[in-house]
């Protein structure tokens, strides 16, 4: 198992340098952020961009993984995203994983002046904004007209560091969405019950994540894709659980969900005064011990 955390983009640079090194001091597998043009109860605090933070991050940074999660098609076009992620890939020497989903009906879904679109829209607009991000990745020239999302001659040259691209983990939880997660996804993201996640008892939490699995499973099979070779990602902070109130909280939160066949536990950097306020050493303790401790 490989832990791994946020760190919203809520400070100048100049503050926010030292916290994405200390995450690489602390053996984090990866640091993410956001991809939101602002975020719920932050939406009147400071919040940076994605994009040139993780840029920032990567000239400060020498072995921790990079990524978003989760970029969506709420404010980003394939084309213009394919050139970030493929220049962001380039300064970062290979560095960058990309977390994706459809987005939701938060300040990004109006930022444009457009109404929100329907869970539906969501995902009839992702069935093409994924595909052809793909394409974008892999390919010196793209060209591709869709009904949401088109490329004319689109170049993105010479290419991702990683190849064939760099990594999708696809944000999914629907059967659309699975869907595009076994075909596209070299792994998967959860964070629970989209419905309210934070509604779920502790006790129940498990068997929620363990059902997302079976589905998983299944639309991988119909996919012809291995289970094993999609990567399971657990992002923590939704649910009533509290695996940073202390280390051995941690390891029990970790060890039930190592045990469902998650690979990859993400906890949420603490941010005082907020929904996301957790004691620091604490915090550091699990980042160097937590591991360890699951034996």
């Amino acid at each position: 198992m490989r832990l791994s955390t946020v760190i919203l983009p809520i400070h100048r640079w100049s503050e926010g340098q030292k916290i994405w090194q200390r995450a690489e001091e602390l053996g984090f597998h990866a640091a993410y952020t956001y991809d939101h043009l602002t975020w719920r109860s932050f939406q009147n605090d400071p919040w940076f961009g994605a994009v040139p933070t993780l840029t920032a991050a990567a000239c400060a940074t020498e072995r921790l993984r990079l990524g978003t999660l989760v970029t969506s098609p709420n404010f980003r076009h394939p084309v213009t995203l394919a050139k970030e992620l493929m220049t962001l890939d380039d300064i970062s020497g290979g560095r960058i994983t990309v977390g994706i989903g459809v987005g939701g009906t938060g300040f990004d879904a109006t930022a444009f002046g457009q109404e929100p679109w329907t869970p539906r829209e969501r995902a009839d607009r992702f069935d093409e904004f994924l595909p052809l991000l793909d394409k974008l990745l892999t390919q010196d020239e793209t060209t591709d007209e869709g009904r949401f999302f088109s490329a004319i001659e689109a170049r993105n040259i010479p290419g991702c560091v990683q190849r064939p691209r760099v990594p999708f983990y696809v944000a999914a939880t629907g059967p659309r969405g699975l869907k595009l997660a076994a075909k596209y996804g070299q792994g998967w993201v959860t964070y629970g019950d989209p419905r309210g996640p934070g509604d779920v008892p502790v006790d129940q939490a498990p068997a929620v994540i363990e059902a997302q699995l079976g589905k998983l499973r299944a639309a991988c099979e119909a996919e012809g894709r291995d289970f094993g070779g999609i990567q399971k990602m657990l992002l923590q902070g939704s649910t009533v659980e509290q695996p940073l109130a202390s280390l051995d909280a941690f390891v029990d939160w970790a060890g039930t969900y190592r045990d469902l066949g998650i690979d990859e536990v993400v906890v949420h950097w603490p941010v005082p005064d907020s929904i996301f306020e957790n004691d620091l050493s604490v915090f550091e303790q699990i980042a160097t011990e937590g591991l360890a401790q699951l034996g």
